[in-house]
């Protein structure tokens, strides 16, 4: 069986179309990776190999009866689509939080009232340069990581095993519902 799979990953792998990759081209790609993904992204890249995977490796537990498995591939499931969503959704409004609150003085109109001026530059680093935006921007998105990681010490309690919880018993539903039919 073993030499089976072997030979379908070889022959894909030989009908692949040959290709030249450029050292610059990779380095810019990862570079602009490096500068331009956030936490957000990672997460949802994260989330997405995790739901590729793990279900798989936990379905072929023979360790386990058959019924145990269905149950941990539905909990695994929802694990990985709860801690997605709400890591995704944390991060990303962290950052748009702290983004909002951390205006230089060019980006603030020149009519807006004191108080409004205090609150949008009330997390903008005094001794960051605001003609650097690259700097600006990855201080927003390390600010934002930072105390969304901080907010998910209670959200994991308060979001995400509720919703874990109420995912699986919908994915072990449907798993009776295919069974019954």
């Amino acid at each position: 069986m073993a030499a089976v799979n072997f030979n379908i990953v070889k022959n894909v792998y030989n009908r692949l179309p040959s290709i030249q990759v450029s050292k610059d081209k990779v380095i810019d790609n990862v570079a602009y990776i490096g500068k331009k993904w956030s936490s957000p992204h990672q997460r949802a890249i994260l989330g997405l190999t995790a739901i590729v995977m793990q279900p798989y490796i936990d379905w072929k537990n023979k360790n386990v009866d058959e019924k145990t498995r269905k149950v941990s591939v539905a909990r695994t499931c929802a694990k990985i689509i709860a801690g997605t969503l709400t890591g995704v959704a944390l991060r990303a409004g962290f950052i748009k939080g702290i983004a909002a609150m951390s205006k230089t003085a060019a980006e603030i109109p020149a009519n807006a009232k004191p108080f409004t001026k205090k609150i949008k530059q009330c997390l903008t680093p005094k001794n960051l340069d605001p003609a650097n935006k690259d700097a600006l921007e990855q201080y927003r998105n390390a600010m934002g990581t930072i105390l969304s990681l901080a907010a998910m010490v209670f959200t994991n309690f308060l979001i995400d095993a509720p919703l874990t919880k109420f995912l699986t018993n919908k994915f072990i539903g449907l798993q009776k519902k295919g069974e019954d039919k």
